[in-house]
């Protein structure tokens, strides 16, 4: 099986799907997926909790654990890392990666305001020291928090924190093609992107991307999914086809024996 890491370098971008549980990973799983994500927003909110303000800490740490027996590679949202001292964040990632963790997302704005970079840099260059195998995807958060949003900005946190040791670099909020790929061709990291509507996944590989993450969209949907299915029983309507229970039974009782073999 190909490395974390090998999964950004391929032919096409690597399509990284979020899960916010057990259940949606394992899906993810069997649809495929070589790799998981996981999403702060829809940990969080599953837990009746908004999104940022270092919330989602426990529950990842909490399902990072549950996932440990999956045979693929587990990349985990730790939002700024939970901590402003670095070598807090370094005990987190040592934590995670005894866990089998792959990569983690380190954000650079807390409470949706960008931090200093000097700052992300030291998270960065400390869990490096610490983990130096685990895959560090350094968030940019410029276009995100809509604060200092230009391409000139955003490269030149992303040099800084490639100097510090980051593996990746995730811009989350990019949609403009013209933007994309001048970070792209700016930094020699490979560049990840949120899913957008208006981009299909070979554009934005022949826009130099090379990660594309599906972010809290699936658990968005499977909101509105379930919500649209409820409706449709209340309303008479044609039921929506889902998996058989009996399948998604089956998946999570194998996944359960093999914690106990």
């Amino acid at each position: 099986m190909a490395t974390f890491r090998e999964l950004h370098q391929g032919n096409a971008p690597l399509v990284l799907p979020n899960a916010w549980d057990v259940g949606s990973a394992l899906a993810f799983v069997a649809a495929g997926y070589p790799a998981v994500g996981t999403t702060s927003f829809g940990i969080a909110a599953s837990a009746g909790m908004p999104d940022g303000g270092r919330s989602s800490r426990l529950a990842t740490i909490a399902l990072a654990t549950q996932l440990r027996p999956l045979k693929v590679h587990l990349s985990t949202d730790i939002e700024d890392g939970y901590a402003d001292v670095p070598g807090d964040v370094a005990d987190l990632v040592a934590e995670l990666s005894a866990w089998g963790v792959a990569g983690v997302n380190l954000e650079d704005s807390t409470d949706g305001q960008l931090v200093d970079p000097a700052a992300s840099a030291a998270k960065i260059a400390a869990v490096k020291q610490r983990s130096p195998g685990v895959f560090i995807n350094a968030r940019v958060d410029n276009f995100w928090v809509s604060e200092q949003a230009t391409v000139d900005a955003v490269l030149a946190r992303a040099r800084r924190y490639e100097e510090a040791g980051a593996d990746g670099i995730f811009v989350p909020g990019l949609a403009r093609p013209e933007d994309i790929q001048a970070i792209t061709a700016g930094i020699t990291l490979p560049v990840n992107v949120l899913a957008h509507p208006t981009l299909a996944v070979a554009q934005l590989g022949e826009l130099g991307v090379r990660r594309v993450s599906s972010g809290s969209l699936p658990y968005r949907r499977a909101v509105d999914a379930a919500v649209d299915a409820v409706n449709a029983l209340r309303d008479g309507r044609q039921l929506p086809t889902a998996t058989p229970y009996w399948d998604m039974q089956r998946q999570l009782t194998a996944f359960r024996t093999g914690l106990t073999e």
